[in-house]
């Protein structure tokens, strides 16, 4: 009993020396770390000043500008060093005063920071001791793509009048991404939308027909049931250009500027071109009392590839968008059906 005694005084010894020695460890290091903020707040100071040298070489701003952003720039970090020197000495105290060591240290502290003030869309990061700072102008923005509504589609010389499908219950949906680049160095009237995206164009015949792929062609026959249900949809990956013009507002920083569109009013001209990823059509109808459900998932003679021109007006996050193809849905049929869309899109900004 007396050695398990001993052993036990002897581990607490140990452990009470091991977490001494750690919490001094850690007060030291905590210590040393102020010299390093103070020095990551000079030379982020530096680059400050430097950059706004830098637009008044370039006759971007006035000498009386470049040294009232100098000020606020010196009066800002001097805060800073303030601020997070009063942090570490917090840090030391709850170290000292709780004797112990779980306190991350400022040095190894990894933080990530986003923000999208004025839906610019720029945010920045800051991880362990070095900033990356915004970028002074940036001309290319992203953003995801969501569009959807109503489809059809109709032969040369046909109008939706004369269509054979439902307007209704033909639908269209669209999702991807797309990169918006500013054209010009100096002004922001004239853009140009590219990306990726998968279109689904959905067509539900009219009169209890549906789509017969006879070999050559691809033709709509009358079900010989009673059709509860009879959609086709065929799928595309395609790659959209567009030409978006419209005013925008310059919203100017201290270290960055950028174009925002957000409540203004924009245009895009433009087409997509594609790959055709599959054709399918969906039947429910009874047969002997039984419900029954078919997923049929053929070639139907589609064309291979898609191409095509759309166009969008919008405000804020959304816009009316219209896209038509220029090629047939089907190869070789005698009368050449284009697929016509006309929906919401949203990736404005």
């Amino acid at each position: 009993m007396r050695i398990i005694t001993l052993n036990i005084a002897l581990a607490m010894w140990l452990l009470a020396v091991f977490y001494g020695h750690a919490q001094q460890t850690t007060v030291e290091n905590l210590e040393a770390s102020k010299e390093a903020i103070i020095n990551e707040e000079k030379d982020l100071l530096k680059d400050e000043v430097a950059n706004i040298n830098q637009r008044l070489e370039n006759n971007e701003i006035t000498e009386e500008e470049a040294n009232r952003l100098k000020q606020e720039a010196a009066e800002k970090h001097a805060l800073n060093i303030e601020n997070r020197l009063a942090i570490v000495d917090n840090k030391i105290a709850l170290v000292e005063r709780n004797k112990t060591t779980d306190v991350i240290d400022d040095e190894d502290r990894a933080v990530l920071r986003i923000g999208l003030g004025n839906k610019d869309k720029d945010g920045f990061i800051f991880l362990g001791k070095k900033y990356k700072e915004r970028k002074y102008d940036r001309r290319t923005t992203s953003d995801f793509v969501l569009a959807f509504g109503l489809n059809n589609a109709i032969g040369d010389g046909q109008s939706l009048n004369d269509s054979d499908f439902k307007i209704g219950g033909s639908r269209f949906a669209e999702i991807g991404w797309t990169w918006r680049t500013r054209v010009f160095k100096n002004t922001n009237w004239l853009r140009i939308k590219y990306g990726f995206s998968f279109q689904f164009n959905g067509l539900k015949p009219s009169d209890n027909r549906y789509f017969v792929d006879t070999g050559d062609q691809t033709e709509l026959q009358e079900f010989p049931g009673n059709l509860d249900k009879s959609k086709f949809r065929v799928d595309y990956l395609v790659a959209p250009v567009f030409f978006e013009v419209g005013p925008s507002k310059k919203i100017e920083h201290e270290n960055y500027f950028r174009y925002s569109t957000y409540n203004k009013v924009k245009l895009g001209l433009g087409g997509y071109a594609g790959l055709n990823l599959g054709a399918r059509q969906k039947l429910k109808f009874e047969e002997d009392g039984e419900h029954i459900k078919q997923k049929l998932k053929a070639n139907y003679n589609t064309n291979n590839v898609v191409y095509g021109l759309a166009a969008y007006v919008g405000w804020r996050d959304v816009a009316l968008y219209a896209k038509y193809d220029l090629n047939p849905i089907f190869k070789d049929n005698p009368v050449d059906l284009h697929n016509v869309s006309l929906g919401l899109r949203f990736d404005m900004d």
